[in-house]
């Protein structure tokens, strides 16, 4: 059998897991990383587009649904808090890559600029490092580049004059003191924005295109979405309808703080869990907006015929699923669909996998975790994949886990605990009682 050599692009959360499995086989592999050290979008840096994150963010997952099984919150510092801030994930995952002496096999500094698959067997990866370019020979591919940093920008009739930016490089609400802010959508991101801004700009408004549903981060003292573990054997539909019906216990209609109501069910679009935004709204400090019909100098006209003028327009509209180093006659999910068995295996190409590439409801990396160990077992030959590939990619876009609506936001939606059961399956017994135990320990929690 051919010796594996390894490629993994990427050193972020998906990174590191994905080449700590391979090192575990006994698998020959690097990782290419172009920051200096691990983390991806979790290093924080008011540097325009180095990451996602800003000043005041923290994971909208609370840890106990937000850890390796392999290296858990509690092996790192039992005393990390509920929702953790991107400061305390930085330090989780490079202690993550200390603890399993990841460090030696991951090249910082470094562009994956090209890849190009010379056969069934090997791939010519084109790296920058130090200015300097080079070609490595790889016999398999692993994507961890993540979908999180080529803004999406909406367009809309007219040209606007004041600053008009991306979420992507917001960085820290002092930026915006005294100014008269708009913000574009109802994701977390934009809430999170929203709520921000309010706190030092002249004014700050939300624009919504559609209904979205605000989820606290706290039901009975819980987490929420470790509150939510105990629903989990009702029948997925069922288990929508009271998660709406708890929310408008919570929160009562969306008509109340002068949003539009959502018009899809429960799951047919992310939810967005923010604790401020619905109360900044109701103490006067962020008003709501309709959908945008044009843009008029300074001046926004709203489809509700109302208009207003702003200084800056911060739009949260999310993120092209983008893969640069890749020809687009061969790989492209830029706008959808992505036929990937376990969101992670194409049916022709057997040496590319894509790790950390789908949107739970919930956290990524825990299932990041999970496929990497499937990938691994399959370069080890401890694990055969099934010989209907095609018609299982087919079925992972026919059937998802959520009928979402049709936007390229919602190409690659999974369910959090449905998919890692789907994951398990695939791996040992012993394994799986040590995953299932951490989840039980999550579901029991008490604060």
């Amino acid at each position: 059998m051919k010796q594996k050599r390894v490629c993994v692009i990427g050193a972020g959360p998906s990174g590191i897991t994905a080449l700590k499995n391979l090192l575990d086989e006994g698998i020959d592999a690097v990782a290419f990383d172009r920051h200096n050290d691990v983390g991806g979008n979790w290093i924080y840096s008011e540097t325009s587009g180095h990451s996602s994150v800003f000043e005041t963010t923290h994971i909208i997952s609370s840890k106990y649904l937000s850890q390796y099984d392999d290296f858990t919150f509690d092996d790192f510092n039992p005393s990390t808090p509920d929702y953790p801030s991107h400061d305390h994930l930085r330090q989780y995952f490079q202690a993550y890559a200390n603890h399993f002496d990841l460090y030696a096999h991951i090249q910082f500094g470094t562009t994956v600029l090209h890849c190009q698959r010379l056969n069934e067997e090997s791939w010519a990866v084109k790296i920058e490092q130090d200015g300097a370019v080079r070609t490595e020979y790889f016999t398999h591919l692993v994507v961890c580049n993540g979908h999180h940093w080529l803004p999406r920008m909406p367009v809309y009739p007219g040209v606007f004059d004041g600053d008009f930016i991306h979420s992507h490089d917001y960085k820290k609400a002092a930026f915006f003191a005294g100014k008269r802010v708009l913000v574009i959508g109802g994701g977390n991101s934009a809430c999170d924005v929203a709520v921000e801004t309010s706190r030092v700009s002249a004014r700050t408004a939300i624009s919504w295109r559609r209904g979205y549903r605000i989820v606290p981060k706290f039901i009975l003292g819980k987490p929420t979405d470790v509150f939510a573990t105990r629903l989990n054997w009702l029948p997925m539909r069922l288990r929508a309808w009271l998660s709406d019906r708890i929310l408008e216990l919570l929160n009562g209609p969306n008509r109340l703080y002068g949003l539009p109501a959502p018009t899809v069910r429960f799951g047919e679009t992310h939810p967005t869990i923010n604790d401020e935004l619905l109360y900044r709204i109701r103490h006067g400090k962020v008003y709501p907006k309709m959908d945008i019909e044009r843009l008029e100098g300074h001046t926004v006209h709203f489809k509700d015929g109302s208009a207003e003028d702003f200084d800056v327009i911060i739009a949260c509209t999310g993120y092209v699923l983008a893969h640069p180093f890749f020809d687009k006659n061969l790989i492209d999910y830029s706008s959808g669909p992505v036929p990937l068995y376990l969101k992670m295996m194409h049916s022709t190409y057997r040496n590319l996998y894509f790790i950390g590439m789908f949107q739970p409801l919930g956290c990524i990396w825990p299932g990041a975790e999970l496929q990497s160990k499937i990938m691994a077992r399959e370069l080890a030959g401890k694990w055969s994949r099934p010989s209907n590939m095609d018609d299982l990619c087919e079925r992972e876009v026919k059937r998802p886990h959520y009928k979402q609506i049709d936007t390229p936001r919602h190409t690659i939606t999974v369910d959090y605990h449905l998919f890692r059961r789907e994951l398990l399956k695939h791996l040992p017994k012993d394994y799986i009682r040590k995953a299932k135990h951490h989840n039980f320990a999550a579901s029991n929690v008490i604060i």
